[in-house]
C-alpha cells in the first residue's frame, strides 16, 4: 500500500490550475486571482487633506498667534484654481485637493472657527495658535501605491479589502481561475434518499450531502449525479454523464472495495486506467484514483467518517490545485494528548476535540474512532494526526492536528 504522503503526490502530480476567465469585479470576491494586479496610476492620484481644516503655508504660522485671510473653499471633488499667497488659507474638506501654495493643513478645531455645522460658509478670517510644519495633515500623492507596483499577486484568495483597492485603482474586472466542477455520487443499493422511510438493511445517503458541501467550502462547482445501483450499467451511467458534463474531477464514495457487488473500480478500468486503490490509513484505506474517459477519478470509501478524511487528506488539496490557490486549506497545529491513545500502526486521523490551558492546546478524542461513528465527526474539533508505525501514543505527548 502507498504512504499518505505517496498518493497525495501522485494525485497532485497529474492537476494543474485549470483555464481562467475574466469576471466582473462585483463577482470576485473569494475567487482566486490569476494574474499579478499592478497600479495603473498613483495612489492617492494627488495631495490632499486628512482632515477637515483649513490649508496655509507653514511660513505664515507661529507658536503664538496666526491670522489668515481666508480666500477659497476647497470641497471634497473639486479642482482648486486659487494659489494661496502670503498671509492666505483656503477651508479644506477631507480628502479635497490641496490648492497650491499651500503645504500643511491645520484641523478646523485648532482654529477659532466655531460653527462647523452643514452649509455653514467659510469665515474671512481664522487665528489659531499652532506652528505647522511642513506635509502635516497631507495625504501626498503615490503615498500609498506607486504607479507600476504589484498591489496583490497572482493565487490570492479575493477578500473585500481587496475588491475595494481594485476599485480604488479603476479595475471594473478581474481575471480569476474558473471553479473547478466537480461530478459527485454515491453508490450502493442500501442507499435510500432523503424523505424516504427506512426499509431493513438500508440507510439515508448521507454522504452526497456531506461532499456535496465540502466540495462548496473548497470553491468548486457540484454536479451531482445521485445513486448509482450496484450493477455494471447503472455505474457506467452515472460515469458517462460526468464526462459528458465535461467534469475536471469525477468523485465517488463506495463501490471502490473488493466486494461482490462493488463495480466502480471494474467500470474505471475498463473505460480508462486505475493508478492505485490502497493507501495506508486508517480510517480510509480503500481509496482508489485514476481516470474515466480521460477525466481523473477519486474513489472515498463509503463510511461517512472514511469519506469525510479522505476528502480532507485528498480531495480538498486537489481542488486547492485545481483553484489555483497558493495558500489556503485546513491549519494544521501542534496538539498534547490528555489520554493514551492506540492505533493498528498505520497513519490514523483521529477525531477529537480540542480546548486550552495555560496556552497549550489539548486533545480528547470524541469517543469510539468507529469509520461510521459520524457523530463523533460532528463533536470534533480537529483530526489527529498518528503517524504510520506508531501503535501507542502516551498521554501528555504531542501530535499534529489538522483543525476542523
Amino acid at each position: 500500500m502507498l504512504t499518505v504522503n505517496e498518493a497525495r503526490e501522485r494525485i497532485l502530480s497529474q492537476f494543474t490550475a485549470s483555464t481562467t476567465e475574466s469576471i466582473p469585479l462585483i463577482d470576485a470576491a473569494s475567487r482566486v486571482l490569476a494574474v499579478d494586479i499592478s497600479a495603473n496610476d498613483d495612489y492617492p492620484p494627488f495631495d490632499n487633506s486628512a482632515v477637515d481644516g483649513f490649508a496655509l503655508r507653514t511660513e505664515d504660522t507661529s507658536a503664538s498667534s496666526s491670522t489668515l485671510s481666508v480666500v477659497a473653499d476647497i470641497p471634497a471633488g473639486s479642482a482648486p484654481t486659487v494659489t494661496l499667497r502670503a498671509g492666505q488659507a483656503a477651508r479644506i474638506m477631507t480628502g479635497a485637493q490641496i490648492p497650491q501654495g499651500a503645504d500643511c493643513v491645520i484641523p478646523v478645531e485648532d482654529t477659532n472657527f466655531k460653527n462647523r455645522s452643514a452649509g455653514t460658509v467659510p469665515p474671512s478670517m481664522i487665528t489659531f495658535s499652532q506652528q505647522m510644519q511642513a506635509g502635516k495633515n497631507i495625504r501626498t500623492r503615490g503615498m500609498d501605491i506607486r504607479a507600476g507596483e504589484i498591489v496583490i499577486k497572482q493565487g490570492r484568495i479575493l477578500k473585500p479589502q481587496d475588491l475595494g483597492l481594485l476599485a480604488t485603482l479603476g479595475y471594473t474586472d478581474v481575471s480569476v481561475y474558473k471553479k473547478a466542477r466537480v461530478a459527485l455520487l454515491s453508490s450502493g443499493d442500501e442507499l435510500l434518499e432523503l424523505g424516504a422511510p427506512l426499509e431493513p438493511g438500508k440507510i439515508r445517503d448521507s454522504n452526497s450531502y456531506a461532499l456535496a458541501a465540502a466540495i462548496l467550502s473548497a470553491d468548486a462547482e457540484v454536479i451531482r449525479l445521485g445513486v448509482a445501483k450496484d450493477t455494471r450499467a447503472s455505474v457506467t451511467d452515472l460515469l458517462d454523464k460526468a464526462a459528458q458534463e465535461h467534469a475536471d474531477l469525477i468523485l465517488s464514495s463506495a463501490g471502490v472495495s473488493v466486494g461482490a457487488f462493488d463495480f466502480i473500480k471494474e467500470v474505471i478500468e475498463a473505460n480508462g486506467s486505475m493508478d492505485f486503490w490502497k493507501v495506508n490509513m486508517r480510517p480510509g484505506k480503500p481509496l482508489a484514483f485514476g481516470s474515466y474517459r480521460g477525466i481523473p477519478f477519486i474513489g472515498l470509501p463509503g463510511n461517512p467518517v472514511s469519506a469525510f478524511v479522505g476528502f480532507e487528506v485528498f480531495v480538498r488539496p486537489t481542488l486547492e490545485r485545481l483553484s489555483g490557490k497558493l495558500d489556503g486549506g485546513r491549519q494544521t497545529v501542534r496538539v498534547r494528548c490528555v489520554e493514551e491513545i492506540t492505533s493498528d500502526g498505520r497513519e490514523s486521523y483521529l477525531r477529537a476535540t480540542l480546548h486550552t490551558q495555560e496556552g497549550i492546546r489539548l486533545a480528547t478524542l470524541t469517543g469510539h474512532q468507529g469509520s461510521g461513528n459520524l457523530l463523533s465527526l460532528v463533536q470534533a474539533d480537529a483530526l489527529l494526526i498518528i503517524p504510520a508505525g506508531v501503535k501507542c501514543v502516551p498521554a501528555g505527548s504531542e501530535v499534529d492536528a489538522i483543525l476542523l
